[in-house]
């Protein structure tokens, strides 16, 4: 098992490599000059050639990518070409809320779709195993902005029991924090337990047909704990694999749940970074986004070979 998972870390930092030129190349050939959209319409050629060389944007495009790719590894993610601050600290600040959002969105899907994927599977020929999958197939069809405003709606502004945005951190007030986080993270993991939910009961009814599981309720096992204790780590390889590209699919969502609910995270930096067309910010947070896809993946490959016996002897 331990070189497979070496194998794995170094294709992954291999993709790493070659996810930075993609994006390094992508921003670097779209339209527009970075200096002159820092210094306006009005700037003279004179000050825009100036602030090309303070950028260093006018070097070749390798050496360009080697001086970022150097100081990223550092730490260092540069200055931003519209207000001159340093993007590495906004960066941790704003992964923060865009990890809790995730993680949190990451909990409710998984706490939903556990038990009412494992119900709908054991009840699959029942009234209530079809209504769970109905409900499922519903909840696949609404986008995650869609149900955070319906949630706001409903708990924010009818009921008034939760606030319907902004972000307090947890370090200044817990309870705040947990209030504020909650909308978000329904609306995100709501939808995503939906899709979860049905990968489920798939897993779990293909589960149920196997001959081990048939020996264990002929040992005298009832169904139910049978399949707790037998079939459900089974079933968990190929949830897993889903797990995994909701957890990408979380951190794309969460661009747009970000602005709904007013939270300071990425996403917003991102949609704020385009909107000025400053483009480096732009090229900073798209990398950190395609790296934490990327480690998504790898944790998968490395959960398969924990879940599976046979991949460990293979």
């Amino acid at each position: 098992m331990a070189v497979a998972i070496v194998r794995r870390a170094a294709i992954f930092v291999a993709s790493v490599l070659v996810a930075s030129v993609l994006v390094f190349l992508f921003m670097a050939v779209l339209p527009g000059d970075p200096a002159q959209v820092a210094l306006g319409v009005n700037a003279t050629p004179e000050l825009v050639e100036r602030t090309r060389q303070e950028f260093g944007i006018d070097r070749p495009l390798v050496t360009q990518y080697l001086d970022w790719m150097g100081n990223v590894l550092g730490g260092d993610f540069g200055r931003s070409y519209v207000t001159r601050e340093a993007i590495g600290p906004q960066l941790v600040d704003r992964l923060g809320v865009t990890l809790w959002l995730v993680g949190a969105g990451m909990l409710v899907a998984v706490l939903v779709a556990v038990p009412l994927g494992t119900l709908a599977a054991v009840r699959h020929r029942r009234v209530s195993g079809a209504v769970i999958s109905g409900a499922s197939q519903l909840g696949v069809a609404v986008p995650a902005f869609l149900a955070g405003i319906v949630l706001v709606q409903v708990f924010a502004v009818r009921l008034g029991w939760l606030p319907s945005g902004g972000w307090t951190p947890p370090v200044v007030d817990p309870v705040e924090w947990l209030r504020g986080l909650a909308l978000p993270a329904l609306s995100l993991g709501l939808v995503q337990g939906a899709v979860l939910t049905r990968y489920v009961r798939s897993a779990v009814l293909d589960v149920r047909r196997e001959d081990y599981l048939r020996t264990a309720r002929a040992k005298g096992l009832r169904p139910l704990p049978a399949l707790l204790r037998h079939g459900l780590r089974n079933a968990a390889v190929p949830v897993v694999t889903v797990l995994g590209l909701q957890l990408a699919t979380l951190l794309v969502g969460a661009v747009v749940v970000e602005r709904v609910f007013v939270l300071p995270g990425l996403g917003s930096m991102l949609l704020d970074s385009v909107a000025a067309r400053d483009l480096l910010a732009v090229q900073s947070i798209v990398l950190v986004l395609v790296v934490g896809v990327l480690l998504v993946n790898f944790l998968v490959d490395v959960a398969y070979a924990v879940l599976d016996p046979r991949l460990r002897r293979s």
